[in-house]
């Protein structure tokens, strides 16, 4: 808006205000000739001033050329290659019509070889890596597989692009579990950083240290993610793009169906590491309560499980008391628990002290309870009420469309048990409705254009005409995209959008200007190749132009640069086509409609 704005108003006044000289009229007919427009024509008669004849051939060899010689002289070679091709285009306009339709209807078997994508893959400067030890592992064993991974983590990454590394193993019971993804002793996870303007990129770091760990530490389930801030929102959360959901009325049958589909997945060409970061098998303590005899004690259940967590690892999540420090009047938690070499064996914690509040008899754990070694879950998900296993599926590629469909046949492939459900959540979901809602809009976009043209035009073909740019212009996206090896993502099809208004403008050039010659009287011939020559200038200059300015963003110069790239990418093939095709089947098209109509 405020483009037309300046165009309608600041442009005129300039206009008015700084070009003097008297402009020579384009001369066409020289023009389709090879002759240098304007060369020899109205510049002659004016005297006002010796500068004034510059443009005269004659001085032209008396003075260096410059560079709007230069692209003068190649301009004019180009129109005059222009206007041979186009007078043999306007021989048989229904030929050139119908073979280039014919091209963007071939040009629609690439789109199932095109990747699809939310966003494009940035490199957020960091990894984070999800290690998971055999189930049972104890923390210091744990501990001591994960210096094995630190030591090949900086075997692995340059020292110049070596930032810094935190691994995070285990959980305690504590306010601090709800800021780590870990469930057990057995699961950790450390992050790399690397340093600004690291030569080797961060997914490039994940395969090689991946490669590593398969080969050196094969019991260790390892899960690589970016851990940038962008993968996280277009994630909603999960660490992973895919995520398969499996729910079911018992949390062993969804873990069961969980891990015979992750057997299948692994297998997927598009698929690099899974990770189930649940377990239903991990050693456990099960305390079986007697509530009769506890009653006769008086004791309650509460009073049980808060004496027993209390006793073994502090009151701070169940009744939290504070401390003031009345020199800086900081806040501090202030919990009591025994010390760690207290409880050690079966027989210590069954002998933990039990006492009913203002009671003063004691009891302890085992007169009033079972123990027995359970296998249990490390962690429980739930759903929508319901227990959930997720299988977190990282991709090898940015192509997330492809791969998701072959999960779905998968899924679809697979017998499940009676009450288990799959969905697929994660960056998938968003992506598809994404993807739904962004197609209605360039739709709705093509229709409101139409309408609009038809009551510029005052008809109902001549819009028809202008939108023939589209197709062209969508085979040079098609083709950019396959051969530069870039996904249908937002980004491209926001470029897609783009492409379309700067190469429909180009079109309705051609178009508007042909119908003001026949106004004129000009047959229609003759007003289509005229309009053709005219408008080539203006309409190379526009193309031109855009295309020169994307192109440090289309092949990735500069931080960030590759979020953008599709986008470039997509306006860049699609107007490079839609430049060479349109300026041929726009006035064929139109020759062709109106060949047999006389001048209005």
């Amino acid at each position: 808006m405020s483009s037309y704005l300046v165009a309608m108003t600041i442009v005129p006044l300039f206009c008015a205000r700084f070009i003097r000289r008297k402009h020579p009229a384009p001369d066409l007919d020289g023009a389709a000739h090879g002759i240098a427009v304007g060369a020899g024509s109205d510049a002659d008669s004016d005297t006002d001033s010796d500068a004034d004849t510059d443009t005269d051939v004659g001085v032209e060899h008396a003075r260096p050329k410059s560079a709007h010689d230069i692209f003068n002289s190649a301009f004019h070679k180009l129109l005059f290659a222009y206007d041979s091709i186009l007078s043999i285009v306007l021989r048989k306009p229904v030929v050139i019509v119908l073979s280039s339709l014919a091209i963007f209807t071939a040009s629609l078997l690439i789109y199932p070889h095109l990747g699809v994508s939310f966003f494009p893959r940035t490199d957020a400067g960091q990894f984070v890596i999800n290690l998971k030890a055999p189930s049972g592992t104890n923390l210091l064993v744990t501990e001591k597989e994960l210096a094995k991974v630190e030591k090949i983590v900086r075997e692995v990454v340059a020292p110049e692009d070596y930032g810094m590394m935190v691994t995070n193993i285990g959980v305690v019971p504590d306010f601090s579990a709800i800021y780590t993804s870990n469930s057990a002793p057995n699961t950790a996870f450390l992050q790399v950083s690397l340093t600004d303007g690291h030569k080797v990129g961060s997914y490039e770091y994940m395969d090689r240290v991946r490669g590593r760990l398969r080969r050196e530490m094969p019991h260790m389930s390892a899960y690589f993610q970016s851990g940038g801030f962008v993968d996280a929102v277009l994630n909603f959360g999960m660490p992973a793009p895919i995520d398969v959901q499996v729910s079911g009325p018992s949390l062993e049958l969804a873990h069961g169906t969980a891990t015979e589909l992750a057997a299948q997945m692994r297998g997927l060409p598009g698929v690099k590491d899974i990770l189930i970061p649940q377990d239903i098998d991990s050693p456990a303590l099960r305390i079986d309560f007697d509530r009769l005899r506890a009653d006769q004690l008086g004791l309650n259940t509460k009073e049980l499980i808060t004496n027993l967590i209390t006793a073994l690892s502090s009151n701070q999540t169940i009744a939290p008391t504070y401390w003031t420090d009345p020199k800086s009047n900081n806040d501090y938690f202030l919990t009591v628990q025994y010390p760690e070499s207290q409880v050690k064996t079966f027989d210590d914690l069954r002998a933990i002290p039990l006492h009913a509040p203002g009671n003063p008899r004691r009891t302890s754990l085992d007169a009033v309870s079972n123990l027995k070694m359970v296998q249990a879950p490390t962690e429980v998900a739930h759903y929508a009420l319901r227990k959930v296993v997720d299988t977190y599926v990282s991709l090898a590629s940015e192509d997330l469309g492809h791969t998701a469909k072959q999960i779905e046949d998968i899924v679809a492939a697979t017998k499940l048990p009676k009450g288990v459900r799959v969905d697929m959540r994660g960056m998938v979901a968003g992506m598809r409705a994404s993807f739904l809602s962004f197609g209605m809009g360039p739709g709705l976009a093509l229709v409101l254009l139409y309408l609009i043209l038809v009551a510029q035009f005052r008809s109902f073909v001549d819009p028809l005409l202008i939108l023939l740019a589209v197709p062209m212009g969508l085979v040079g996206v098609l083709v950019m995209l396959y051969t530069t090896g870039t996904t249908i993502n937002v980004q491209s099809l926001m470029g897609i959008a783009m492409m379309v208004g700067i190469v429909v403008s180009n079109s309705i050039l051609i178009v508007e200007f042909a119908r003001r010659m026949r106004e004129d009287g000009m047959p229609v011939r003759e007003a289509v190749a005229t309009a053709g020559r005219v408008r080539l200038r203006p309409i190379l200059m526009t193309s031109l132009a855009t295309i020169i300015g994307l192109l440090p963003m289309a092949i990735k110069l500069g931080t960030g640069s590759e979020a953008y790239a599709p986008l470039a990418r997509a306006i860049i093939g699609g107007m490079s086509m839609s430049l060479v095709m349109t300026v041929f089947i726009v006035p064929a098209a139109y020759l062709m409609v109106y060949r047999n109509r006389e001048a209005i």
